[in-house]
């Protein structure tokens, strides 16, 4: 037996009904925005930090093989890169379950808070992988 659903749209006509109405359907349009502003999940910040120094030479493999590409990817526009020395001190906001010990160290932050990091440069294919898993597990919609 088919299912049926009626949808009921009643149009009005403030001009008729006056300026009362006008004013409690705008009411109710703003109520609704509002209400819907609130709801909506806001966007997390992603950054990818990269710790490097000179004279690393997986860091300038990471720099041929991905660097060039990585601002134009997905990746790159959901977690853009930022390059920090390695022995340089810590932005202010940013908050690491650990100092990184070794070059490349790519460290992804939501918020200003480390919730992923792949050490070393094992290849574009391994990384390209690696960074998709922890971007996957961190973004609403996966």
């Amino acid at each position: 037996m088919p299912i049926h659903s009626t949808i009921h749209i009643t149009y009005y006509d403030r001009l008729a009904r006056g300026a009362a109405s006008a004013r409690a359907g705008l009411l109710g349009l703003v109520a609704m925005i509002a209400l819907f502003s609130v709801a909506a999940p806001a966007q997390a910040d992603m950054r990818l930090l990269m710790f490097e120094e000179p004279g690393c030479v997986w860091c300038a493999r990471w720099n041929e093989d991905v660097g060039g590409e990585y601002p134009v990817t997905p990746e790159g526009r959901l977690a853009p890169l930022t390059r920090l020395q390695l022995r340089d001190p810590l932005p202010e906001d940013v908050d690491l379950v650990s100092r990184p010990r070794y070059t490349p160290t790519f460290v992804v932050l939501r918020d200003g808070e480390e919730v992923g990091r792949i050490e070393g440069y094992p290849g574009e294919d391994f990384f390209w992988g690696l960074l998709g898993r922890i971007l996957e597990r961190e973004t609403p919609n996966g």
